[in-house]
């Protein structure tokens, strides 16, 4: 069986909470660059978007370390 957390600073985690506040940071800095862009002026529902996407990278990192 494989082990599924890790030990950060003394403290042992599962290993989706460093995956979900790494796409935290990667969804922050997508955000900013959707503004720059103007993405959320073209899509219906921002807030859908948004959310839809930070679930998506989720998921995408967490198949691919998985």
């Amino acid at each position: 069986m494989i082990n599924q957390d890790m030990i950060i600073f003394g403290a042992q985690l599962p290993t989706l909470v460093p995956i979900f506040l790494a796409t935290m940071l990667l969804m922050w800095l997508l955000d900013k660059q959707c503004v720059k862009w103007r993405t959320y002026e073209r899509v219906w529902h921002p807030a859908l978007f948004r959310t839809s996407l930070f679930i998506s990278i989720f998921t995408l990192i967490a198949l691919l370390i998985y």
